[in-house]
Order: structure tokens, then sequence, then C-alpha cells
């Protein structure tokens, strides 16, 4: 592949993703340049230009910046490798930016937030196409295993405006290992003192200079009867999936195309367990029946990306990605039946040029197909079950030698059900020095609720379902990122700061407020709102040792019912220290990550029938602590960990557990971990020439 080629088809395949300069012969060429310094023995460089001996003098950084305006960070395989990583869902354990909690105490439902807010204002992407949308977000972080990842690219308030109009509070777009990479597999094993089993395989076949293809299989397994508080309800369920991908990459000087195909099934049970219950308990619910959840998923996945270049000295492309999916569920909960079929599309077809080398243009066209058919046998939910959305964009850069890039954005969208809408998006970036760079961003953004699909897992309690008549949710965002490379003994102290704050025009809220037996799913215009400061330090203490500590503070109130109140079950600050050490010669590495998450508010409690409360007012501040040790070999790597040793379990995290035919029934009261300390063992094995 020549160098005008990568430069012309970075942008248009991977419109999100951030590059570095190269230049040969004063031509600028897009490639990723690595972060490691390397020194080669320039003598030791034979006739045939063949290194027999390179020493690596610095570790690669596992989290990076991204270069360009947007600010955010890349999480590459350095990092995931650090921690257990099963999937998409616990790969932010060493990052403080991102936070993954579970969404109730039965179904095993988990979301990401960011800047404060629920992972429904994030916009998943894949490989920069939009992703898990409607019913799949609930359970879409344990759709992504930990070994297809290449990187995570985690971009923070308004994105750009290539990739739609959602997104309010940032981008989590997941890069999969690629058919071009080395060709060769690995095989990775897992398995816990939680009862899960984790088998995963990926390998590259190139059949030619031209046409590569990888791919990807997992299999996991968690059985057993998970009931460490003893309150005769599961922690967490037994869940098998099966997960397959195969991915095609076809090139030419003008031409290149990536396709791919993907297929899920998965099985969810949980629910009441007696293993652990007394006799005189077994016997006081003989006669009533157990309540069970049930919950199976289908999904099927394709995509194409397509790129003409026309003129590579100028970077002028054409590219047209699309993708679709389809998601079938099918769940139970004790009484409730909810089914849904939901499909999605979404088509984008872009332009790019390079007027000079400081000036970029982008425009497009898109189309995005939501289609829900859902069914709930106890009740009839009104939902927006269809909705067709065309619109356009234009995308001016300014880039003078990466000291000043300036990027000004908007689109115009129609949509069938809110009719027109402008997107407006801005970022500045200015590199004031070597060591201080700064950031801007401002834009608006929106999303269509979906209530029944995303929050179906709220079904599992007795709470009555209750959703209003909804509107499009629409926000501002704002942001601002400084950045400095500080020189001190003889080392760089990465350092930053940001602050983002979040307004919401109109925002779909989840109120366990107003109603101690119901959660209300509503549109308010209350003006909720979101403050998120956040400060983080890297430093290498000494040869192999790097440290991380970051310290995060949460300001978010939303408004339920009338009043405008804390936002409930989430941690007011996270404090995040990590520690990473290798030996000199890279055969150990011992990876320990301590968390200090903050207290916050409960939803206001009731009064029991003995005339104590539900639950406290307010939770408190808790701890979590992991550690692992990884072995490197030359094809293979053991590794071994612990998660939340420091055991912090959240009391009672299922409400009357048991009487689940009762009233008071509540799984949904959950803010932090609900079961306690696990260890795991697993092993990596490349196959073939493949390199990690």
């Amino acid at each position: 592949m020549n160098k005008y080629f990568l430069a012309a088809m970075l942008p248009a395949l991977l419109p999100g993703a951030a590059t570095l300069q190269a230049h040969n012969n004063n031509t600028p060429i897009a490639a990723t340049i690595p972060t490691d310094t390397i020194q080669a023995d320039t003598t030791a460089i034979s006739s045939e230009h063949n290194l027999t001996g390179v020493t690596v003098t610095r570790r690669k950084m596992g989290i990076t910046r991204m270069s360009g305006a947007i600010g955010g960070n890349i999480i590459n395989q350095d990092e995931l490798f650090k921690a257990a990583c099963c999937n998409l869902g616990e790969s932010f354990t060493t990052n403080p930016s991102v936070d993954v909690n579970y969404s109730d105490a039965a179904t095993g439902a988990r979301q990401i937030k960011l800047l404060g807010l629920n992972g429904s204002y994030v916009q998943m992407l894949t490989e920069n196409l939009p992703n898990f949308r409607g019913s799949a977000a609930p359970y879409s972080l344990g759709y992504v295993p930990g070994t297809w990842m290449k990187s995570i690219q985690v971009s923070k308030g308004a994105a750009s405006v290539k990739n739609g109009y959602e997104g309010i509070t940032g981008q989590i777009n997941v890069e999969y290992l690629k058919p071009e990479d080395e060709t060769g597999g690995t095989v990775n094993l897992y398995t816990d003192t939680d009862g899960k089993f984790e088998a995963n395989a990926e390998g590259n076949i190139h059949l030619s200079k031209k046409l590569m293809t990888n791919v990807l299989g997992h299999f996991e397994n968690r059985g057993g009867a998970h009931d460490m508080n003893k309150d005769g309800f599961q922690d967490m369920p037994n869940t098998r999936q099966y997960n397959f991908q195969n991915r095609w990459l076809y090139k030419d000087d003008r031409y290149i195309m990536h396709a791919g195909l993907g297929i899920i099934n998965e099985d969810r049970r949980s629910g009441q367990t007696l293993s652990h219950l007394s006799d005189d308990m077994k016997t006081k619910m003989a006669g009533e029946p157990l309540y069970r959840i049930g919950i199976s998923t289908d999904r099927y996945e394709g995509y194409m990306k397509h790129a003409f270049i026309l003129d590579p000295a100028h970077g002028t492309n054409i590219a047209w990605m699309t993708s679709a999916d389809m998601q079938l569920m099918d769940a139970g909960y004790g009484k409730k039946h909810y089914t849904v079929n939901e499909k999605n599309v979404y088509s984008s077809l872009m332009f790019e040029h390079n007027f000079t080398p400081e000036h970029n243009l982008s425009v497009g066209v898109s189309f995005v197909h939501d289609y829900l058919s859902e069914n709930l046998n106890t009740q009839t939910i009104d939902d927006l079950d269809k909705e067709n959305v065309v619109g356009g964009y234009a995308q001016y850069t300014y880039n003078l030698h990466n000291r000043v890039i300036a990027m000004a954005g908007v689109r115009v969208d129609h949509s069938n059900l809110w009719g027109t809408f402008v997107t407006p998006r801005f970022h500045l970036k200015w590199q004031a020095t070597d060591w201080l760079g700064l950031r801007l961003s401002a834009g608006k953004g929106y999303r269509t609720p979906h209530p029944l699909a995303e929050y179906n897992y709220l079904l599992a309690s007795s709470r009555a379902f209750n959703v209003g008549k909804l509107q499009q949710e629409s926000a501002w965002n704002f942001g601002f990122i400084a950045n400095w490379n500080i020189p001190l003994f003889g080392e760089t102290l990465l350092l930053n700061t940001e602050y983002y704050y979040t307004r919401f025009q109109n925002q779909t809220t989840v109120d366990f407020d107003s109603d101690p037996h119901a959660v209300t799913i509503a549109s308010n215009d209350g003006q909720n709102y979101s403050h998120v400061f956040q400060i983080d330090a890297t430093y290498p203490i000494f040869k192999g040792m790097t440290l991380t500590a970051a310290y995060r503070r949460n300001y978010v109130r939303e408004t339920y019912g009338t009043v405008r109140m804390e936002k409930p079950l989430q941690s007011r600050y996270k404090g995040l220290l990590t520690a990473s050490y290798k030996t000199p010669l890279g055969l150990w590495q011992v990876d320990v990550t301590g968390q200090l998450n903050g207290g916050g508010r409960m939803p206001k409690p009731y009064t029991l029938a003995d005339g104590s409360q539900s639950w406290n007012e307010r939770f408190k501040a808790y701890p979590q602590l992991n550690v692992q040790v990884t072995r490197w070999f030359r094809h293979f790597s053991i590794y071994a960990g612990g998660e939340n040793l420091t055991n912090y379990k959240q009391k009672n995290p299922v409400i009357d557990a048991m009487n689940p035919w009762g009233t008071q029934f509540d799984t949904n009261m959950v803010y932090g971990p609900i079961h306690g300390a696990m260890g795991y063992v697993g092993i990596r094995v490349n196959l073939g020439n493949r390199l990690k």
C-alpha cells in the first residue's frame, strides 16, 4: 500500500479516528506513530537490512491522548491486557473517565456512565459505524469479547457530525482485530471462581496481497447458583453465549473494501434459588412458585465499507458505509413476558478533499432506519416503533502544523417523527507550547428514546412500569481540556484537567422517587444538567513502573415530577490509582488498580410494615481493588488475578427477596457491586506468526 493511498483512504474509512503525521520527502503521510522510544544498534544491521537486535527503552503507554481537535483517549491492547477484560463492559477498569455499573440486581444488565450521565447519551460505534441501539443497549457490553478488540477510542463531549446527531456526552468506538493484521491467530481460555468459563479464538488468512479475511469466535458459559448474600435470589444470571464474526478486506491502489457478518446467540437465566436457604425458609416457601427470569437473544449483523480514491495527492475520495442488524429478544420476568423484534439500518455517503495541507472539507449524506415490534403481556406501552431519518452534513477542518486545529461542522436531519432539526458542533485545539495543549468544544445532540427496549430490565421489579408521552431528547454540551507534558526528573509527567457541562433542553428521565411502587419514564423540560470535573496524572516513577492517579467529581441534577434533585444511584466522585510494573526482560507484569467510589443519593425510601425504612436515604463511599499478574512466554502468556478484593458487596441489593410476588419486591436499587471477591486464571496462546 503506497503512502498516498494510505493518506487518502484513512479519513474516509475512519472518519472519527485520531491520526498523526509522518513526513517523507516533505510529503505528509497519515500514519499511526508508536509512542515507544526504540534504539537500534546500526552496527547490527546486515547488508540485507535485517535487524539482529532491538532494545526497547520505554514501555508503550496503554492509554494515549487523541491527537486531533476532539478530546479523548485511545485504549490499546497493552491496557486491555492489564485486567481480565472478558468483554467491552470490563475494559474500563483502569480508565478514570468511564464507569460501568450493573443496572439491576437480577438480569446482569450493565450500563456505561460518561460525564455523569447514562450510557444512552454515549454513541456506541464499532469500526466507526453506529451499533447496539435500542433493545441491544442493556446487554451490549457483553456482546464484544475482550480478545477481539484492537483498541477502544473514547471521545468526550460533542463529537464529529460525520457519525450523526447522537452522542450527547461522547462516543465509544471499538476497533476489532483487522484482516490485514499479521497472519496466524490466537486462542484464549479463561475461568473464574464465579463459575464462568470462556473460550476465544481468532485467526487471519491472507488469500493474496489484495484479499484478506479473519474469523473471530467466542463461547462463554456461567453456571451454578450464585447467592453470596444468601437471600434466596441469584446475584448474577447463568449465561451461555455463542458469538461469531467473519470479516473481509479487499484493497488495491484506488479502491478498498471492508465487509463482515456477525451472529450472537445468548441465553440468560436468573431468579430465585433455594440452595442457600435454611430448611425453615424452604418450608415457609413451599407451595409458592419460584420467581424466574429468562432472556433469550438472537442478534445478526452485517456491514460494508467502500472507499474510492480519486486524487491521492489531495486525499480526494468518496466513501460509502452501510450496516444493518436485527435483534430478537424473548424475555420473561416472573409473570411478565416481553418480546421485541428490532431492525436497524445505517448508510452514509461521504466525500473528502484536502485543498491544501491546512484546509480539509468533508461533506456527506446519511440515512437511519429504526424499527421495533414490541409486546408486553401485562400492559400496553405506547412506543415509537418506526423512525426514518435522512440528513446531510458539512465539516471544515483547519490544521496549522498541528499547532492549531479548528473543526466546525453542521448537519441537518429530517425525521418522520420529529421533523427537521439542526446539529452544530465546533472543536478547537491550540498546542500553545510543547508542554501545554488546550481544547475547547461545543455542540448539540439529539436522540429518540425507546423506553421499553432500553429499560426492559426494570420489569424484573414489582414496580409498575409507567411511560408518559415522550419527546425527542436534546442537549448542549460544552467542554474544556488542558493537557500538560511536564519534564520531571528525566521523565515526563502527563497531566490532564478537564471540565464538561451538559444542559438538556428535553430529557427522558427514569423516576423512582415520585412513587415508591412504580417507575415512571417521561420527558421533561426541567432544564436538567450535569457538571463534571476531572484531573488525572501519569508518571513512570522508575524503569518498568508507571503510576496513574485520577479524581473525578460529578454534579448531576434531574427533575422528578416537579422537583429537581441529585441524580440517584450514582457516586458523587471517583478516585483511581493504578500501578503497572513490567520486569526488565518483559517476562513478568503486575497490574494493580484501586478505586474509591464516592457516596450518593438513593431514591426516596418508604416505610415497611414493621415501621423500618426500605433502605437508607444515602449510600456511603466504597473501595474496590483489582490485581493481575501475567507471565509472558515466547508464544503464550498466563495470567491470574482477582477483582473486588476488598470484598465490598451492597447489602440487600434485592428488596424483599423472599417475597418476589409481593408489592415491595425491587431489584433496581443497585449502586455498587452485588457480588464479592472473585479470582480468575487464563492463558493466551499465539498461533502461527501472529504477534501481540
